[in-house]
């Protein structure tokens, strides 16, 4: 379908092409449930179904999520729409403790009888699996907040922007990556809206009105002669926010090298298209790096995905203790490290903190999906080893009475659990911008972008690639360079953490898709950090035949 042609068929919107909702008693199209919401009123009086059956079957804790959970996936190939995905999930999770075990069932018939039945099999599941637990469930104690409310502060919903535009703007995106030299583009946006309502016998009635987006593109270059080809990934990060991410401010743009321009809080897709499209074709000429060591200059879209896998997976409590041991892996950060009060996981300069209200962030709400309001904590503090991400009946388990707010569960269907909350390196204290940083390195990398990684099961070791490199030398940038990735451990790596560039340099990068879990569950996660040093780390060589 060509580009006329669709926007001319989408015009009149999508609504008829959701699936169809539950709401109590009635079976009704997405488009009346758009128009007609339920009210608190009824959340809470079909939450309350949920509560009083599990308190009249002996639970001594018991909490309810009803979600409704929106999608719209939007794909483009050059001058044509690949794909339009729509969905909509409605339904109602409840998890309770029965001696002192946990239980948890749910249901998509959002009606009195159904929650109700749910409500029975979650206590019949924990009564079944109190014969084989060890100790009773602890939950740190939580305040009760009564009827609240909870919002991703919007100032264009990305649900009401008519297809056709978003369209238009993947398909322009596109076209200014062909006209500067892409063989290939294809381009993409994320919306998703998690409508999610909590109470639990703690006494808290939590409403929450969650947005999320990503707007992303690869484009590619190829040399027909010799048959090579290079991409580049948009320098996007995708955020807590509406379709305002999508209309570009001056103000936040930044100058990186080669012409790139690196985004804050606004984004230019198709500006970066085509940047990314001139990058791509520079690739096919960039010469193959030395292998040694070299002061790396880490920018804030890349050093994201590292803080990712160093620092925010290998903090999370139940990795330490070895619960995740079948899934990615366990933590080389034990609980005797966090004891000690002396664990240097980096120089002085290393100061990371989780951060669940952090604005226009992925992981940005107002309570987790305990009830528990969320908040910021330190983990990392002048290069020590302070804490780590916990939840209710976890947290004892550190010698703490507090949640860190950091429990969430992907659907009304599945039950929550521990997960990553926005992990961040602060920025540095003193005016210190990325140029200044070049001028000072005599022979270096400047990475930008994210590319493959590797880390081993207990989150040490590791390898890192990325999107763009640029050779440092003699304070210069001195060209681009291919074939690079730069190998470490945790502990070595932020110890050679030797500056940081200053807040007017603080970026977000992003994950839709961080996944954790038997059954897996993902969870939308960001990280932000001003560009960083790092001296003497060793790079490779990663095209070089064996």
């Amino acid at each position: 379908m060509k580009r006329r042609d669709f926007i001319q068929l989408t015009g009149a919107g999508l609504g008829g092409a959701f699936m169809p909702a539950f709401v109590p008693g009635n079976l009704v199209s997405l488009q009346s449930l758009l128009d007609n919401p339920l009210l608190n009123s009824q959340k809470k009086s079909l939450a309350d179904v949920a509560l009083n059956t599990a308190k009249s079957l002996s639970a001594t804790y018991a909490d309810v999520r009803i979600g409704r959970y929106l999608n719209q996936f939007i794909s483009t190939r050059e001058s044509r729409v690949q794909n339009i995905v729509n969905t909509e999930s409605f339904g109602v999770g409840v998890r309770v403790i029965v001696n002192g075990t946990w239980g948890f069932a749910a249901t998509n018939e959002v009606t009195v009888d159904g929650i109700k039945k749910a409500t029975e099999r979650a206590v019949a599941i924990a009564k079944a699996n109190s014969k084989f637990q060890k100790e009773p469930v602890k939950l740190a104690p939580t305040q009760s907040y009564g009827e609240v409310t909870w919002s991703t502060p919007l100032q264009k919903n990305s649900f009401e922007v008519p297809v056709s535009e978003k369209v238009d703007l993947l398909l322009r995106t596109n076209a200014n990556a062909l006209k500067n030299g892409a063989s290939f583009a294809n381009s993409n946006l994320f919306q998703v809206n998690e409508q999610k309502y909590f109470a639990s016998t703690d006494g808290s009635y939590i409403d929450q009105d969650v947005h999320r987006i990503w707007p992303t593109f690869t484009v590619s270059v190829i040399d027909r002669a010799s048959g090579k080809f290079k991409s580049r990934d948009a320098m996007s990060a995708p955020m807590g926010m509406g379709y305002e991410y999508l209309i570009p401010k001056q103000e936040d743009k930044l100058a990186g090298p080669d012409g790139m321009i690196l985004y804050r809080n606004s984004y230019d897709l198709v500006e970066d298209a085509g940047i990314a499209a001139r990058q791509a074709k520079n690739k096919l000429a960039a010469k193959s790096v030395e292998p040694g060591k070299y002061d790396l200059v880490l920018e804030p879209n890349h050093l994201g995905l590292t803080i990712h896998e160093s620092v925010g997976h290998p903090l999370e409590l139940d990795r330490i203790l070895g619960y995740e041991a079948n899934y990615a892996g366990t933590s080389f950060a034990s609980l005797d490290k966090l004891k000690s009060g002396n664990f240097n996981y980096g120089s002085k300069q290393v100061n990371i903190v989780a951060d669940k209200t952090q604005p226009g962030s992925l992981g940005a709400v107002g309570y987790d999906d305990e009830g528990v309001k969320c908040k910021r904590w330190e983990l990392i503090k002048d290069g020590v080893f302070v804490n780590v991400e916990a939840i209710r009946d976890q947290v004892h388990i550190v010698n703490q009475n507090e949640s860190h707010g950091c429990c969430y569960a992907q659907s009304w269907s599945d039950v929550q659990f521990q997960r990553m909350p926005n992990v961040s390196l602060l920025p540095g204290k003193e005016s210190y911008s990325s140029e200044q940083m070049i001028k000072d390195i005599e022979k270096g990398i400047y990475i930008a972008g994210r590319g493959s990684y590797s880390i081993d099961q207990q989150r040490y070791n590791f390898q890192f690639g990325g999107t763009v490199f640029y050779e440092i030398k003699n304070g210069q940038i001195a060209g681009m360079l291919d074939d690079v990735a730069y190998q470490s451990n945790t502990q070595e790596f932020w110890n050679s953490c030797a500056k940081i560039c200053d807040e007017k340099e603080y970026r977000l990068f992003g994950s839709f898709f961080d996944g954790k879990g038997q059954p897996s569950q993902i969870s939308a996660v960001s990280h932000g950090s001003s560009p960083a040093r790092f001296n003497g780390i060793n790079v490779i060589n990663t095209g070089r035949k064996l």
